[in-house]
């Protein structure tokens, strides 16, 4: 993979890393050997790359020496941990995405502007369940026969089949936390009225 180091590359380089950190404190192999109960033999050929390194090693040296075991090893750092996707806007609505990995459950930050929706429309249905969390604002919900609104701090699941229509009641944006399945991202489909 690239930008990944070779492990031998990373083994490799512990026993200078080792060499330099107990120079750093002014320690013999023998004090080092009393502090860690590693004997000098051992120590002196992980300094020398004779020896490999084992975590049984490493973890009583990191603590000898006072650093972290990433720093004792040159672990590679992991990267930023922020999830940095672009918001989409549909509709008018904002959909700030909070996951990325393809498939499985996925994960939406929704900011509705006032008013968004309008009058409740006519309802729609697909495969799937969403669970709504309310941040900010309120969140009109209708749900076949049942109509709610909900208010920050309130939940909603439902099974998508039941047609459903949502809405921002207020005159100030609403901020609606999603989660959903890849079914959930299907195009709605005309749920028809009974009798038809």
């Amino acid at each position: 993979m690239c930008g990944v180091p070779d492990l031998d590359d990373v083994l490799d380089a512990v026993g200078p890393r080792l060499r330099e950190l107990r120079r750093q404190r002014g320690a013999t192999l023998a004090q080092l050997s009393e502090d860690t109960g590693i004997s000098v033999s051992t120590l002196s050929r992980l300094e020398s790359g004779q020896r490999r390194p084992t975590l049984e090693l490493l973890l009583p040296l990191a603590r000898a020496h006072q650093v972290p075991l990433d720093e004792l090893v040159g672990a590679p750092e992991t990267g930023d941990p922020r999830v940095r996707l672009k918001p989409i806007t549909r509709h008018g609505a904002t959909f700030i995405p909070l996951t990325r990995r393809p498939g499985g459950l996925q994960a939406y930050k929704l900011v509705l502007p006032p008013r968004w929706g309008g009058e409740p429309g006519e309802q729609r249905s697909h495969e799937g369940w969403e669970w709504l969390y309310v941040l900010s604002g309120r969140l009109r919900l209708l749900l076949g026969d049942t109509d709610v609104v909900l208010t920050a701090g309130e939940v909603a699941e439902f099974d998508t089949h039941v047609p459903h229509w949502m809405g921002n009641p207020e005159d100030r944006p609403a901020e609606v936390l999603a989660l959903y399945g890849p079914q959930g991202e299907r195009i709605h489909v005309r749920a028809a009225p009974a009798g038809r």
